[in-house]
């Protein structure tokens, strides 16, 4: 793996981290949205993460990796983004706008205290991936450098 190519990498992590904070955000935001059926609620999405394989092989049939023919990770990618199937919440509240015929209100799958852990695990990722970026920008800053003196 070339030094150019952490930057794909790190960027392909922040891009994915990025989507999660987004997608978590929007649940946070709609935690407490109510609904009078179960169709028109609100449901907590995930984003779905896949490692980008790359064919570490070379063409004289020697890898840079871990021996011939062996696959790293280059990268990460999102799959897509998926609604969860847990139970929503049913409540009572007869005098609420929202309410059926029944006077139960639906609101959202959404464990708030589950999405402040994943915002800060997806922030600290960002964060990790930006740190990643800038250690390799000064390495190549001190490889430019290593001919002067």
């Amino acid at each position: 793996m070339s030094l150019g190519n952490i930057f794909d990498i790190a960027g392909s992590g922040m891009t994915a981290q990025s989507l999660r904070l987004n997608t978590t955000a929007s649940n946070i935001a709609n935690a407490e949205t109510a609904s009078s059926s179960t169709d028109e609620t609100y449901r907590a999405r995930k984003p779905v993460f896949a490692a980008i394989q790359q064919d570490m092989m070379n063409q004289d049939g020697f890898g840079s990796g871990w021996g011939p023919g062996s696959a790293a990770s280059a990268g990460v990618q999102v799959e897509g983004v998926i609604e969860s199937d847990a139970q929503l919440q049913m409540r009572y509240e007869p005098n609420h706008p929202a309410a059926n015929e029944d006077g139960y209100v639906y609101y959202p799958n959404v464990n708030v205290v589950e999405e402040m852990a994943d915002m800060m695990s997806s922030s600290r990722s960002f964060e990790m991936n930006v740190d990643v970026m800038n250690t390799a920008k000064s390495m190549m800053q001190r490889i430019l450098t290593l001919g002067q003196s």
